[in-house]
């Protein structure tokens, strides 16, 4: 592996971390969202 390649590599597990991490937040605005749904008002 070169450096270009490192350099690559580091870049998309960057980039998977961030997705990963918008992923968990989209997850928990939904259960949130459906827990409140869920709700008798």
């Amino acid at each position: 592996m070169d450096v270009s390649d490192a350099r690559r590599l580091k870049t998309l597990e960057d980039e998977n971390a961030r997705l990963k991490k918008l992923l968990a937040e989209q997850m928990l605005d939904n259960a949130i969202l459906k827990d409140v749904a869920a709700k008798k008002w």
